[in-house]
């Protein structure tokens, strides 16, 4: 296995917990209302849910690629356009969402676990983030490879993880992203189109190939 595999992985895992979502929002006020000692139990317990959609979304990929590249291929191209519609929300949005709760939170690392483990878009992200970034490795993508690319996945979890405590913690952090919520979202709407125009870019010529047959 080629370690610029597992560097897929890992920064799929990265850029999976790193990007602005609820789980986010509910950290930063988790960690505006009790510090970043409460928000770093929340962010762990997170840590259960992303594991979990993440081992899901690799079943899905590697189940795909070993049933066929046309499989494989069709599954990028539906991610990617899925990818494209969430970035294409976020890159209109035009209002502030709603204020992030400060509510105080007696148990941060099971609720942070609840919030993971229920996340309804946590399955399709995961398996639309894995599918673009891992897009260029797909003849490498066998149930062999599928133990070490969750262990780099879980690095870039925990890679991750690390920024978002560090952020939880940070009074000016937290005032910026209030102050700029709206571009900031709509930035992260560009991650996503990034990320679409690679998962879709990767899969059309496998579609191509396989209707000129």
């Amino acid at each position: 296995m080629h370690a610029s595999l597992l560097l897929a992985s890992t920064l799929a895992g990265a850029a999976y917990t790193l990007t602005p979502g609820p789980g986010f929002l509910a950290l930063l006020g988790i960690g505006a209302a009790q510090g970043r000692r409460a928000g770093a139990g929340f962010i762990l317990g997170h840590l259960a849910g992303d594991v979990v959609w993440s081992s899901l979304a690799l079943l899905a990929i590697v189940g795909a690629r070993a049933i066929g590249p046309l499989v494989f291929d069709a599954l990028g191209l539906a991610c990617g356009l899925y990818l494209g519609w969430l970035g294409t929300k976020a890159v209109a949005v035009r209002r502030r969402s709603a204020g992030v709760p400060l509510a105080v939170v007696a148990r941060p690392l099971l609720r942070g676990a609840a919030f993971g483990l229920t996340n309804p878009k946590g399955y399709p992200v995961a398996v639309a983030t894995f599918t673009a970034l891992l897009a260029g490795h797909a003849a490498e993508l066998d149930w062999r490879a599928l133990p070490p690319l969750l262990a780099a996945a879980s690095v870039g979890f925990l890679a991750g993880d690390m920024v978002l405590i560090w952020i939880a913690g940070a009074g000016g952090v937290r005032r910026l992203y209030r102050r700029h919520e709206l571009w900031i979202v709509r930035a992260s709407g560009l991650l996503f189109l990034g990320f679409a125009a690679a998962a879709i870019a990767g899969a059309v010529p496998g579609l191509r190939r396989a209707a000129a047959r």
